[in-house]
């Protein structure tokens, strides 16, 4: 591992880390191995092939984990791959609880990075449900039909701001909170923005 590969940005990340910090400098070290560019994004460190994301290191409360960005499209011979919820189309993570996982795991996952590589190489790209695969929530849909300037308004966002909501409106499970959802982001919806603008 060279120093000049290493991202000051990473450093200062490392440095603040109050949790999974053995963790996360174990983890650098083998991806660093592979030959990989180190980049902060995200408020993460991330490793990048000629400027395309291959991996991302990040700590949650009950783990820390390794998150392959086009992990769908990964082999995973060994089973470990997860998919973080059920909406989450490309990236998997492979999760740690502790230093001694990672330091037992390491081949394996220099060998997941390689193949990450290789898939990058190829050209490989991870084919995303469309908007029309996803269900449009009923309250949403009666909204669609007394306004329609709401329906055109939705229609001309971007397909991802289009999923995110869709996403978000359905989640609640009592109808109640879906409309209210609905009702509290239309204003946004018709001033063209997404759910994060």
């Amino acid at each position: 591992m060279t120093n000049s590969r290493m991202n000051p940005k990473v450093d200062e990340f490392l440095s603040k880390a109050k949790k999974w910090k053995e963790e996360f400098e174990k983890l650098r070290n083998i991806v660093l191995d592979c030959e990989l560019t180190e980049d902060f994004k995200w408020m993460h460190p991330c490793y990048t092939f000629e400027k395309k994301n291959i991996v991302l290191i990040h700590g949650f409360k009950e783990y820390c984990a390794l998150l392959f960005h086009k992990g769908a499209l990964l082999k995973d011979t060994h089973g470990i791959l997860i998919q973080q919820t059920e909406n989450v189309q490309a990236a998997r993570q492979i999760r740690f609880t502790n230093v001694q996982e990672i330091v037992e795991m390491e081949t394996i996952l220099k060998a997941y990075i390689y193949e990450a590589i290789e898939v990058e190489k190829a050209g490989l790209e991870v084919n995303f449900k469309k908007n029309t695969e996803f269900n449009i929530p009923e309250e949403f849909q009666n909204k669609f039909d007394e306004i329609p300037a709401l329906k055109t308004a939705f229609e001309a966002l971007t397909p991802g701001r289009q999923r995110a909501y869709i996403l978000y409106f359905s989640e609640p499970k009592q109808s109640k909170t879906r409309v209210s959802r609905i009702e509290k982001w239309m204003q946004q919806i018709l001033d063209g923005k997404g759910l994060n603008d």
